[in-house]
């Protein structure tokens, strides 16, 4: 993929899974990129997976923190000077059943995290750089945003709004700012590790393609999002579900 010199991505959740996956393709065609997560150490190796202190820069911190947002949006300028590429990746799910017995301090932070806190990454990074210079911004959604999703309605409902959002921002923000949304379905990671775990082969045998995404999947579709040849690719939603929507299902 070409028009990478030069340009600076910054993604959050990146310190593994899928968040580590898009920064690893997109350190591979030649960009550098800021990533974000919860634990320092973590970070602090995947920096030196990416190759080190010269292509990554790691910066620990909660994402729905305003303040942790600044700083990194502060420190990406100060240390590289633009940010192109935004990559919003973190999510949770701490809570799993039926909606009607869901406490709602739980519903709170699911969208505190999930929803505004991508509002939040973008209005920062916009000001700082893609309002003047343009760029492209993917919003990681999942498959549970298109329909009911037993036992994770919440999370559902949150990926659901961040579609919703995505659209709504690349209308606003076009022409000069792209935003498009993947929504896979379950990838091989710790964070998916209920929805799989102990009987990973009966999961994946309700998919056409016979088995779950890993971070790569996605990695690399993320990167083809924020690319020159998806320049005429914005407000989509680009499911990535080894074919299991096909059937009707949402996780």
């Amino acid at each position: 993929m070409t028009g990478t010199d030069d340009k600076v991505a910054l993604v959050t959740g990146a310190s593994r899974g899928i968040g580590f996956a898009v920064a690893e393709a997109l350190v591979a065609r030649g960009e550098r990129v800021v990533i974000t997560g919860r634990d320092a150490e973590s970070l602090a190796a995947a920096v030196e997976r990416l190759g080190g202190p010269d292509v990554a820069l790691g910066i620990a911190g909660k994402s729905h923190d305003e303040a942790h947002r600044a700083e990194v949006v502060d420190r990406t300028m100060e240390r590289f000077g633009r940010i192109d590429h935004l990559v919003n990746n973190v999510g949770t799910n701490p809570a799993f059943g039926a909606m009607v017995d869901l406490d709602l301090n739980a519903a709170r932070k699911i969208l505190d995290i999930n929803l505004v806190s991508t509002l939040g990454w973008v209005q920062l990074v916009h000001k700082a750089s893609l309002r003047e210079r343009g760029g492209a911004i993917v919003n990681v959604s999942s498959v549970s945003a298109l329909g009911p999703a037993p036992g994770i309605g919440m999370y559902g409902a949150s990926k659901a709004a961040l579609v919703q959002l995505t659209q709504q921002l690349a209308y606003e923000l076009a022409p000069t700012v792209r935003v498009n949304a993947v929504a896979p379905a379950v990838v091989r990671t710790k964070f998916a590790e209920a929805l799989f775990a102990g009987h990973e082969e009966q999961v994946a045998a309700t998919y056409p393609l016979k088995r779950l995404g890993v971070p790569e999947d996605v990695g690399g579709t993320v990167a083809f999002l924020l690319s020159e040849q998806a320049s005429w690719i914005t407000g989509q939603i680009l499911v990535l579900d080894g074919g299991l929507t096909l059937g009707g299902g949402t996780v």
